[in-house]
């Protein structure tokens, strides 16, 4: 996945200034203040942390700018910063793991063509905010996907899309993560890549981690990945591969308990590092929000991504080294 500037090209190592409203009227990376303030007393909370959690000075302040996210392509647009919407489009797919897991076992795959395909802000849906969809779009018959005038003014910490259908366990992937930028997205985002996971795949990393480890990191609420609310990562390396023997951490001691890495034929997991996968899950304690940075740890190069994750559901993203994803 990467990302087509939009409005004029600018040489390598200039960048606009300003993009995105923030808290003093300037365009930077927070979003209003008066908007935090009108969200629910429950998200308040989450809402004001963007410049801490990040751990940026960007756009934050009075005279910062905001550096342009990913690369520069030929295909660039006007953007209407009154407005600041951009296109989401690429294509989704079930995640490979899963695709082996079905057809191992003969299950028949999840029909993905016509899907809706949903760009949502995670930290919202985590809350179950009525304003995190930002669009929707049916999927093709080979996966592609084009959701327009994504409204990303309204994000906070980062962007995702999830694909919705039968067999499919909800669940968001991470196109676009502000802790790289310290800035909403001002530009298309293509070549997106959404990975469905269908229940089957579920159940089985659910079997993986364990029900009396779900159930004991959420106080005997949930029996399951998807009723405890996860997050399912995976560790690659520059080119795209995964990473064996990596380790994540939460930003919070408390959360570092929550972190498994399941084998490769999902018969178990271990808390130790990532198989040849690279994947991790974290579970999450079925009950209120939490929103976090998860590192790769021991190893130079990989930024802390931000995750917001509630019961109910799952994000999917992928962690990797530099500013943008591995083509």
């Amino acid at each position: 996945m990467f990302f087509g500037q939009r409005g004029a090209l600018q040489p390598h190592g200039q960048h606009h200034r300003g993009v995105d409203q923030g808290t003093n009227g300037a365009w930077g990376g927070l979003p209003p203040r008066e908007a935090v303030e009108s969200f629910p007393a429950m998200m308040r909370p989450l809402l004001m942390v963007p410049c801490a959690v990040l751990g940026l000075s960007l756009g934050c302040g009075p005279g910062d700018y905001t550096p342009a996210p990913g690369v520069q392509t030929d295909d660039a647009e006007a953007v209407d910063l009154d407005n600041l919407r951009i296109g989401v489009s690429g294509t989704v797919d079930l995640l490979p793991e899963a695709r082996r897991l079905l057809e191992a076992r003969g299950l028949p795959l999840p029909t993905l063509e016509g899907a809706p395909l949903t760009a949502a802000e995670p930290l919202r849906l985590a809350v179950n905010d009525a304003n995190a969809t930002f669009g929707t779009a049916p999927a093709a018959a080979d996966g592609a996907f084009t959701v327009r005038d994504v409204a990303v003014r309204e994000m906070h910490l980062s962007l995702a899309v999830g694909a919705e259908a039968a067999g499919l366990v909800p669940a968001h992937t991470v196109v676009y993560d502000s802790a790289f930028t310290g800035a909403r997205p001002r530009t298309d985002i293509i070549g997106a890549r959404v990975w469905a996971l269908p229940d089957a795949f579920h159940d089985a990393l659910s079997i993986a981690v364990g029900e009396s480890a779900i159930r004991g990191h959420t106080d005997n609420r949930a029996a399951t990945l998807r009723d405890a609310g996860f997050v399912l990562g995976r560790v690659v390396d520059a080119s795209g591969h995964p990473v064996a023997g990596a380790k994540v951490a939460p930003d919070g001691e408390a959360l570092a308990g929550r972190i498994y890495y399941p084998t490769a034929d999902l018969q178990g997991a271990n808390q130790e590092g990532t198989g040849p996968d690279g994947l991790f899950v974290y579970v999450h304690s079925g009950a209120d929000a939490e929103a976090f940075l998860l590192s790769v740890t021991g190893t130079d190069g990989y930024t802390p991504r931000n995750v917001g994750v509630a019961r109910g559901w799952g994000l999917v993203l992928t962690v990797h080294p530099g500013l943008h994803p591995p083509p």
